[in-house]
């Protein structure tokens, strides 16, 4: 490191040195170093403005088209997503007429069976009632057949009374 100092001092030393040997230039040097260096650098800078421009140009076409394809993507997937909404809706819709079709025949099966059992209950009631009927005939016939007292006219009392069969 010691000796890293003392060379950067002794730089230090040799620039001070010339900077005093050397004249201060002149404007009309200033002027021409300036002109040669425009000469010598100026095409070049301006080759590359146009460059950056053209590029800068290119950048905004790109950037145009990238949002023009990123809108057109957008529209695609909006158009996707109501595509899927329809095959949804229609499929909802079978699954709704087929619902409404078991619906129907569930209502005709429940009204047929209504109308079974009405009819079973009417001829259970018929059944009960022909059952009363002909237990009322039989008591009648019972009561029919059942033995009466006939009066005779005989001079005994007892004989007098007697069932006829």
């Amino acid at each position: 490191m010691g000796t890293q100092t003392e060379t950067t001092g002794e730089t230090k030393h040799v620039l001070e040195d010339t900077k005093n040997c050397l004249p201060a230039p002149s404007k009309e040097t200033i002027e021409k170093i300036t002109q040669g260096f425009l000469q010598h650098y100026l095409p070049d800078a301006q080759k590359a403005k146009a460059s950056l421009d053209e590029l800068t140009q290119n950048q905004r076409i790109l950037l145009e088209t990238v949002q023009h394809e990123n809108t057109k993507f957008s529209e695609c997937e909006a158009m996707k997503k109501l595509t899927d909404m329809m095959i949804k809706a229609k499929q909802y819709h079978t699954k709704l007429l087929i619902i409404k079709k078991e619906m129907a025949s569930l209502h005709e099966r429940s009204a047929k069976l209504k109308r079974r059992a009405l009819k079973l209950q009417q001829q259970k009631q018929k059944e009960a009632l022909q059952r009363e009927q002909e237990k009322e005939k039989e008591m009648e016939r019972e009561r029919h057949l059942m033995a009466k007292p006939v009066l005779r006219q005989s001079s005994n009392p007892e004989e007098k009374r007697s069932y006829v069969t």
